[in-house]
């Protein structure tokens, strides 16, 4: 890697971020296979429903496809790979605590 942005920072502390690895590749594909993997479960059940829908799972897939490719974006290290997954998780995590606030109670047992 040529220029590096945040390894002089983030190197001491994770320097498992910066050593290479083909396993970075499979990182890299599995965080983005998560993300795109949310539009096609999105786009299935709406047209199940035929209506928009979004599943409380395309929140899920958001949120770790995004966090995973952050971590692979830190890896590479390259300011505008980085600046555009910084926030992600950010907005999807705060989406999951709102999905989870506003889900319907599980009925009670009882007899």
């Amino acid at each position: 890697m040529n220029s590096m942005f945040l390894q002089p920072w983030l190197g001491p502390v994770c320097p498992w971020l910066y050593v290479e690895s083909a396993w970075w590749t499979y990182i890299g594909l599995f965080g983005n296979a998560l993300f795109t993997s949310r539009f096609l479960i999105q786009w299935i059940k709406s047209e199940r429903h035929g209506k928009i829908i979004i599943p409380p799972i395309f929140w899920h897939l958001s949120f770790w496809g995004s966090l995973i490719s952050l971590i692979y974006a830190l890896h590479v290290d390259k300011l505008p790979v980085i600046l555009s997954f910084v926030f992600l998780p950010i907005m999807y995590g705060r989406n999951l605590r709102l999905l989870k606030k506003t889900a319907p109670s599980p009925p009670s047992g009882g007899g």
